[in-house]
């Protein structure tokens, strides 16, 4: 196992706010960092060493990223698969390009996770409108069908409710082949971030529940309100999938939890994880320490939370209102990513509330009407 240590440099492959907490996170442990991002002035770019500023599959400013980092790593999943796995060759990725290869492709990592062991709601994969016609009485309805490549916070899928609706699933398959999963009766959702190193040796962060608005996530609340019982499957699971992947560095694992306590898998991110941001300040080790330390071959940390705690994001709508009333909340601790651009459902922050009294600190953020939709 390569170990990289301080005054070396990472490379992050992704300029957004991952790459910048991950870059803040080696930066106190004395790395310099070197970015690769299209945009001149990306969030992590701002407090780089070294910026490339090219697309994420041209060839020279992957070589170039090579040549001046010591180590590399990606911020997100959705960068060019053959770049990457050529990158691999010539530089040192611990990660490997083979995990985003699957997490880019809804239906390998469906695969991916039945074979690890780990349960998943019912699904049939169509390459064709006419292929899901003929399979769909296979899940029936109601049903998500979803693009297997790319789509996000709610993009690129449908819910059916009957058969009369299925022609609206037809223009998916413009895109890309696609899945269709049985709609789930859920009654939360949850998400384990794990991480391990090239030892072998992992730790999953306190497990998160999320709660979404308009599909994006609004509020992660930890410890999760579900029972021991839930927590443990939830933390095998992931488990079982990292070890099935031969993960190094960070894996988030979002979940449906079903009434009988049972989970299902809903999908994966290879990388640092939203629903992890309260880690900053209410563990003792961030998700971002923790990458670092896994990607640069270091011995992990075990997690520990200080305190209960509430992440809330801060979207292009809240930031005027938010800056407005910060002073008024000495227990917030306020993130923003400084990007220039307040678009509406964009993400542009986020706040980490640590807390005695979940449900209290809950109706506060309510009654402040930042949120309000």
């Amino acid at each position: 196992m390569k170990t990289i240590l301080p005054g070396q440099t990472i490379g992050i492959i992704g300029g957004g706010q991952l790459g910048r907490m991950m870059g803040l996170a080696a930066k106190e442990a004395g790395f310099k960092i070197a970015v690769l991002d299209p945009t001149m002035d990306s969030p992590c770019g701002q407090i780089a060493d070294i910026q490339i500023v090219a697309p994420y599959n041209d060839e020279a400013a992957l070589e170039e990223l090579g040549e001046v980092s010591d180590v590399i790593t990606y911020e997100f999943e959705n960068i060019d698969y053959e770049g990457l796995k050529r990158l691999s060759e010539i530089a040192h990725v611990p990660q490997g390009a083979n995990l985003v290869r699957i997490t880019q492709n809804r239906i390998a990592e469906k695969a991916e996770i039945q074979q690890a062991g780990a349960p998943v709601a019912p699904y049939i994969a169509a390459q064709s409108f006419d292929e899901l016609k003929s399979a769909i009485d296979t899940i029936g309805f109601p049903c998500i069908v979803k693009t297997a490549f790319g789509g996000y916070d709610g993009k690129g899928q449908v819910k059916l409710d009957s058969l009369n609706q299925l022609q609206e699933a037809e223009s998916l398959f413009a895109h890309s082949a696609c899945i269709a999963e049985a709609f789930v009766p859920f009654v939360k959702e949850i998400s384990v971030i794990i991480q391990r190193n090239a030892a072998g040796e992992s730790y999953c962060l306190p497990v998160a529940e999320n709660i979404h608005q308009h599909h994006i996530l609004h509020e992660s609340i930890v410890p999760a309100r579900v029972s021991s019982n839930v927590i443990e499957q939830a933390e095998a699971a992931a488990r079982k999938i990292a070890d099935h992947l031969q993960l190094v560095g960070t894996l988030a694992v979002e979940m449906f939890v079903l009434e009988n306590d049972d989970i299902l898998i809903n999908e994966l991110a290879p990388r640092p994880h939203n629903s992890g941001h309260y880690s900053i300040e209410a563990c003792n080790v961030s998700q971002f320490h923790q990458h670092i330390r896994a990607i640069c071959g270091w011995p992990l940390r075990k997690p520990k939370l200080w305190a209960p705690s509430i992440m809330v994001n801060v979207l292009g709508e809240h930031v005027t209102p938010l800056i407005r009333v910060v002073k008024e909340y000495p227990d917030w601790s306020v993130h923003l990513y400084g990007k220039t651009e307040a678009k509406e459902k964009r993400k542009m922050g986020h706040i980490t509330i640590m807390t005695d009294d979940i449900d209290n600190t809950l109706q506060e953020i309510i009654a402040t009407g930042i949120w309000a939709e």
